[in-house]
């Protein structure tokens, strides 16, 4: 139900849902009914089948991939949401594990190796991986930098309080930037503050405003990295890479590994995600202008107060003729428009991002 409402969020907290949830319906697993001579005899031959009986068992790697862990993956993506390229990554992943297991192995074995899988790729491929991030972007700060991020990205967040411990709190200063409807980077911004970092809070539209007269480098999260070097990220990213690349100020954006896709995208509509429209209206805003204006002046400087009436045009945009409102997820952000890509094998151009991916998947060059 989280993850269909939209409150699980980002590539990461996404990913992670997603395996604890296959980690229960791993406990839970018991295999079918016709399985049950072959579990029995298995049972008292010490948890493994005769050899008589191996050849006519069931496979369970079999009986997990097609009636498990697939039939489950394909329901949460066409039923709830669609899956971002973390969940995706980390689906194959676990695909492999459970293709690697060994036959004869008990249901019990299987279960506490795919659990153990499962959290030594939690901790390697996320925890440690933005540790190792932190470090390799904590380089590039110096004192008197003025850092902006966008929305709220737990990698730029481990980052920045890393740095504030390691370099002082008073070394830097942090701009976030956030934007309507989801206002992420609220949390993010009182997260910081509360760990001693001066922090200034903006919406996008004055983004141009702090960008010309304070920032020196800009930190970007990242839902995924597209094999060319593009990224995809919160919708209002390739804004803010944009203003940044205008204005020479260096864009550093931190990814893991896992979120990288062998895909190249071109643009931001095929493959983006669909919000819930109602999340973009907002009563007060777009007033119909025949109801005078929202701050309730009339021409002769008079106040109407409450008695006027206003009403908003997309407050029942359904009803409204030839108007529709969308609320797109995520952007793509060029290659262009970044100046580094800080995984946790180090920081690399964007261009190189196919050189990274072809040496994490060699098999694929075969």
């Amino acid at each position: 139900m989280q993850y269909a409402s939209g409150t699980v969020r980002g590539g990461n907290a996404r990913a992670r849902a997603m395996l604890r949830a296959f980690k229960q319906v791993i406990r839970d697993y018991e295999p079918p009914a016709a399985a049950g001579n072959n579990s029995n005899a298995a049972a008292s031959s010490g948890g493994r089948p005769p050899a008589a009986s191996r050849s006519q068992k069931y496979d369970i790697r079999h009986d997990l991939d097609h009636r498990i862990i697939k039939p489950a993956f394909q329901y949460w993506t066409t039923q709830c949401r669609p899956h971002s390229v973390s969940m995706g990554n980390a689906f194959t992943f676990l695909k492999l594990a459970v293709a690697a297991l060994d036959r004869d192995m008990s249901l019990a074995e299987v279960q506490e190796v795919l659990v153990e899988t499962i959290d030594a790729y939690i901790h390697e491929r996320i925890d440690l991986a933005d540790e190792a991030i932190s470090k390799h972007a904590s380089s590039k700060i110096v004192a008197g930098d003025v850092i902006l991020t966008y929305g709220c990205s737990n990698v730029v967040e481990v980052l920045l309080s890393d740095a504030a411990r390691e370099k002082g709190v008073d070394s830097f200063r942090v701009i976030v930037v956030d934007s309507r409807p989801l206002l992420e980077g609220r949390a993010l911004v009182g997260r910081l503050a509360e760990a001693g970092i001066e922090c200034t809070y903006i919406l996008l539209n004055a983004l141009s405003y702090v960008m010309m007269r304070e920032v020196t480098k800009v930190f970007l999260g990242a839902s995924a990295l597209m094999s060319d070097g593009s990224v995809l990220s919160r919708v209002g990213t390739a804004g803010v890479a944009l203003m940044a690349r205008s204005n020479n100020i260096p864009v550093l954006v931190c990814c893991e590994t896992y979120k990288i896709s062998n895909r190249v995208q071109l643009e931001s509509i095929t493959g983006n995600e669909m919000g819930n429209p109602d999340d973009v209206v907002s009563d007060g805003c777009a007033m119909d202008g025949a109801g005078g204006s929202s701050e309730g002046g009339g021409d002769d400087g008079s106040s109407s107060g409450g008695a006027q009436q206003t009403k908003s045009i997309i407050s029942n945009w359904r009803t409204v003729p030839n108007l529709k409102v969308l609320n797109l997820l995520y952007d793509l952000s060029p290659a262009e428009f970044v100046s580094g890509i800080i995984t946790e094998m180090g920081i690399l151009p964007a261009t190189s991002v196919a050189v990274l991916l072809r040496e994490m998947n060699p098999q694929d060059t075969n």
